[in-house]
């Protein structure tokens, strides 16, 4: 039965949602849960000013907490949590801030079970928060790709990255999708490896995280499972200073049919929904899985952060790194663009590539770039080495020390007749907008050129493993590599600078050091020691 919405609660939605579209009218409190056991207790009181939506509308409470928003028969209602209040956790430490409305629950013919029947809307959709002080300055950490095909793929998640992470002084993390492998039956084991970090964790919607047995036409349904276990592919929070927005930019066409990158307008509602009730001078920050300069539509998701002059968004899906600064050429006319991160992964080239020591892929990037995770810092008051930005990232390589950011390559031993030899730096993080340098021991700094070629230790990897595959045949080769597949070809790589040795170099023992300034003003540093003879 359809509901007539009241002249007040049209009033109060910021959308562009009718009655006409909705089936029945959600109503509810936001309450701080004092106990935190996530009911409403009778002497818990509601919270003013509490934003909630539909994934649609965003509406704010009531002096006493309470709200009221349309749905229907496929709706899920969520709070955006305000700064200064967390949400519950549940025993994975996956954020509990949303109410799934979906009566008769998922259809029953897909692969993996999706949300069982929740039956009729409940009288009350009571959300709870609970009271905690939130600093201007913090930390998140940021997964790209876990992307596991197999247990054994978990286990070399867990040793090689997440056993570095357990205790992080981190707020909480976000994992920008393909959280797993399209076995969706591995959503819980990733998930309960990652919780014994020890921070909440929200997680992005990749094109491995869909029901793949669902048609063209029935698209809405390819995030069922994603859904039971995660919630809303769509949503936002504050934390601190800074206004989170994580949304789903992927677009199934179908069984058999693949995806592709646009944002619904559905989406694209709710995120100017969510803008409107934001401070113009916030930080903002968007997470999504597929990079940005593939979204179909990136003219309207640019326009709605026209009146912010502090923005900044990440993705993965590439399996290496990236820098966009999108500007005028997409329509975007911010002094400097718009940032956005194209993040390294976790799972590296998908696990591939020979064992090291302990059993684990090497798994390099096909830009010569390490697997590995970010951390990234946000600041209210700006960052003095950010040059007063509110943001900096530092990536860091899994299983290699903090401050090794980069390798470099150079001949070992060089003939003192022949001492111009090119260096290759691949500086993992790095942008056309970094600088890195090389110094010769006695003399200034010189800068090395931006090259956007491959990586050549990388070609190197690759070369050595089709010489194996020729001399061993694939299934002798993938026996001794332990995995499912090759490396990749390799790719060019938008992090390399290139240079030329001095000639003239005395013989014997050389210590060259480099330097690199990325985008926040950070300095990393290596040397690579050579011999003249």
């Amino acid at each position: 039965m359809k509901t007539t919405l009241t002249a007040a609660i049209i009033l109060a939605i910021t959308g562009t949602a009718t009655a006409n579209e909705f089936d029945d009218i959600a109503r509810g409190t936001v309450f701080l849960d004092e106990n935190q056991n996530g009911l409403r207790d009778a002497a818990e009181p509601g919270i003013r000013g509490v934003r909630v939506s539909n994934g649609i509308d965003v509406v704010l409470t009531d002096d006493a907490g309470r709200y009221e928003l349309p749905v229907t028969d496929d709706t899920i209602v969520f709070v955006i949590k305000p700064r200064d209040y967390k949400t519950p956790v549940n025993e994975d430490n996956l954020p509990r801030f949303y109410y799934i409305h979906k009566p008769a629950g998922s259809p029953t013919y897909l692969n993996f079970r999706g949300v069982d029947p929740t039956g009729p809307l409940p009288t009350a959709v009571d959300l709870p928060l609970i009271a905690s002080p939130e600093p201007d300055r913090f930390d998140i950490l940021v997964f790209g790709d876990t992307q596991p095909y197999s247990q054994d793929q978990i286990n070399y998640i867990t040793h090689d990255v997440i056993e570095e992470v357990v205790g992080i002084d981190a707020a909480f993390g976000i994992s920008l999708g393909d959280l797993v492998g399209d076995n969706l039956g591995f959503f819980h084991p990733i998930n309960d490896v990652v919780s014994t970090i020890g921070i909440p964790f929200h997680n992005v919607y990749g094109n491995h995280d869909m029901n793949f047995d669902v048609s063209a036409e029935n698209e809405h349904l390819a995030d069922e499972t994603f859904e039971r276990v995660y919630g809303p592919t769509t949503y936002s929070f504050d934390y601190g200073p800074v206004h989170f927005i994580i949304f789903d930019n992927v677009l199934y066409l179908g069984e058999g049919n693949g995806y592709w990158s646009s944002v619904t307008e559905k989406d694209l509602t709710f995120i100017a929904n969510s803008l409107a009730t934001a401070d113009p001078d916030q930080q903002i920050v968007l997470a999504s899985h597929i990079p940005w300069n593939e979204i179909n539509n990136l003219d309207k998701l640019l326009g709605l952060l026209d009146d912010f002059p502090h923005t900044f968004s990440l993705s993965s899906h590439w399996h290496k790194q990236h820098h966009w600064f999108f500007g005028s050429d997409r329509g975007f006319d911010r002094p400097g663009g718009h940032h956005h991160l194209v993040h390294n992964t976790v799972s590296g080239s998908w696990w591939n590539g020979a064992p090291d020591e302990f059993g684990i892929p090497h798994t390099m990037m096909r830009d010569g770039g390490p697997n590995g995770y970010s951390i990234i810092t946000f600041d209210d008051n700006g960052i003095p080495e950010a040059d007063g930005k509110k943001y900096s990232i530092r990536y860091k390589a899994a299983g290699k020390p903090a401050d090794e950011q980069m390798h470099i390559f150079l001949d070992s031993v060089i003939l003192a007749s022949d001492t111009a030899k090119e260096v290759v730096v691949n500086f993992w993080a790095g942008s056309e907008r970094c600088t890195v340098e090389m110094r010769v021991p006695g003399q200034d700094w010189t800068p090395l050129e931006y090259t956007i070629r491959p990586d050549p230790y990388f070609e190197q990897l690759k070369a050595r493993e089709t010489m194996l595959k020729n001399r061993l045949g694939v299934e002798r080769l993938q026996g001794m590599i332990e995995v499912g597949s090759e490396l990749p070809n390799p790719n060019d790589s938008t992090h390399i600078w290139t240079g030329t040795l001095p000639a003239g170099l005395p013989k014997g023992g050389h210590a060259i050091e480099f330097r690199a300034t990325d985008i926040f003003g950070q300095t990393h540093s290596g040397v690579r020691i050579i011999h003249v003879r």
